[in-house]
């Protein structure tokens, strides 16, 4: 049985080994000369940065695709638990530290917001309990409606559905719980794990603060950029063949069965497609817009990222991993995000130093900062002017905070914006998690892991079930993989 799969991206990594696994004859066309999608890492002037994601949790995906082909992950991966998930900074002076340790985060926000401990502990264990739920049931299974809400698992959920706060938005449901607002601020800012917006999201979506603070984060030993790098040696030992350079133009269909791929280099020919590409794109380009599913491209896409890559000068800016800089006026920025307003005045900052854990990262003296903000997709906005602005801006705030000179402590600039990030992972107008989740019924209308329409095509990535995000689209390839064995045993 042979596959094509379209984009080597991290979900089609991972659904290339599953399927390697299986017995299939694998074959991954990526249209940059190297793999990762959005998950790569680039070396300038000594230091070395992960230019995607910056947060790692549930890094047991990652083990699962070795421990299936019969390896042990320590051999290739490793990864420990951080003590500490972010600092926090506000812009009236307020640090709080967010120490995984329920029980410590409990008292450092009652010693710091005077929130009593209970009101956490708490909220922490209902974020589980959502979780779980929410993960059972759809997280780690396809779209199928009807066998979904028919389900023992879904008949558990309807009787807790009070307490998923379906038809509550995040901020709503955690200004209820949190009270004291730069509380809800740490708890909100979960809703751009998906490039979404608290204010509109379900607040179910408030599931997503376990995933650190019962799950936890990790530090990856080699950076990131290591899920990338072992799940790529994998696939290579267990004989997927990576055909670099080669963008795809066409799936081919015949009788409305996918039946190869067509690149620059010709037609191949393969009895199952899967496309780690855009779902939008895939619709549009690849299939020449004759199977798109109505109303796919009327959802709202999720946000974007502005990256200023710096290699800092100096060590001693207070800062230690992974640090959110909070915006005075957050409302602002999620209208900014999704309301198209060209200008913000105090956008939130997430900025992860790994040179702090990993000397090589960066030069003796220096640390390497991957500095993010949240952007909207790209609509046509003048972001020569936005990043100008924005960057200004950034420096001004860390100036303040930290009391330092940032400026002149850089020697060492790059940045990543929605622009690049469509040009060079296809990524529909740069937004980095597809459709957002500004409803309660976006999951349910997110593209499933297999064309109901096309025999023999099969998608995966974070544009699709079950969403963006390193973790989900682990869960998406697992998917998306058990589905095609699936179809071909039946």
């Amino acid at each position: 049985m042979k596959v094509a799969i379209i984009g080597s991206g991290i979900a089609g990594l991972a659904c290339s080994v599953r399927l390697a696994v299986k017995g299939y004859e694998v074959h991954v066309f990526e249209a940059n000369d190297y793999p990762g999608g959005k998950l790569i890492q680039f070396n300038a002037q000594g230091f070395r940065f992960d230019a995607g994601p910056s947060v790692s949790t549930l890094p047991h995906l990652v083990d699962e695709l070795f421990l299936l082909a019969g390896k042990n992950p320590r051999d290739h991966f490793n990864y420990r638990k951080k003590d500490v998930i972010s600092n926090y900074f506000y812009p009236d002076g307020t640090t709080i530290t967010g120490y995984y340790d329920n029980d410590d985060f409990a008292d450092e926000v009652y010693q710091k917001l005077g929130v009593s401990k209970l009101i956490l502990i708490n909220y922490l264990k209902d974020a589980k309990e959502k979780y779980e739920l929410a993960s059972q049931l759809f997280l780690e299974n396809p779209i199928q409606i009807i066998k979904m809400f028919l389900s023992r698992k879904a008949l558990k959920a309807f009787a807790y559905i009070g307490q998923l706060d379906l038809f509550k938005s995040m901020h709503f449901a955690n200004e209820k719980n949190l009270i004291h607002p730069k509380l809800v601020q740490i708890f909100d800012r979960y809703a751009t794990f998906n490039g979404s917006d608290p204010y509109k999201a379900p607040g179910i979506l408030n599931s997503i603060a376990h995933l650190e603070y019962g799950l936890g984060t990790y530090f990856i030993d080699g950076g990131f950029y290591s899920v990338t790098r072992s799940i790529y040696q994998l696939a290579k030992e267990l004989k997927v063949e990576f055909h670099f350079n080669s963008k795809v133009s066409k799936i081919n269909v015949l009788n409305k069965k996918a039946c190869g791929v067509t690149t620059r280099n010709g037609t191949f020919l393969a009895d199952i497609v899967v496309s780690n590409v855009d779902v939008i794109p895939t619709y549009k380009h690849l299939l020449e817009n004759k199977y798109t599913p109505k109303n796919l491209l009327n959802h709202e896409r999720s946000s974007s990222m502005l990256i200023f890559y710096w290699g800092v000068e100096g060590s001693n800016h207070q800062l230690d991993l992974h640090n959110v800089f909070f915006s005075e006026n957050y409302e602002e920025e999620f209208n900014f995000l999704f309301n198209r307003k060209e200008v913000y005045q105090d956008p939130t900052i997430y900025i992860n130093i790994s040179s702090k854990e990993q000397k090589k990262d960066a030069p003796s003296g220096c640390e390497n900062w991957f500095t993010m903000v949240n952007v909207p997709a790209n609509e046509g906005q003048n972001w020569d002017d936005i990043i100008a602005k924005t960057r200004s801006k950034v420096i001004q705030k860390l100036n303040t905070i930290l009391n330092i000179d940032l400026e002149s402590n850089i020697v060492f600039e790059e940045f990543l914006e929605p622009r690049i990030i469509e040009q060079r992972t296809s990524s529909y107008k740069g937004s980095i998690y597809g459709a957002s989740s500004n409803s309660k019924f976006s999951a349910f209308l997110r593209q499933s892991n297999h064309s109901k329409s096309i025999k023999g095509l099969y998608f995966c990535g974070g544009s699709v079930h079950p969403g963006g995000g390193t973790p989900l689209c682990l869960l998406s390839a697992k998917i998306t993989a058990e589905k095609i064995i699936e179809d071909v045993e039946n």
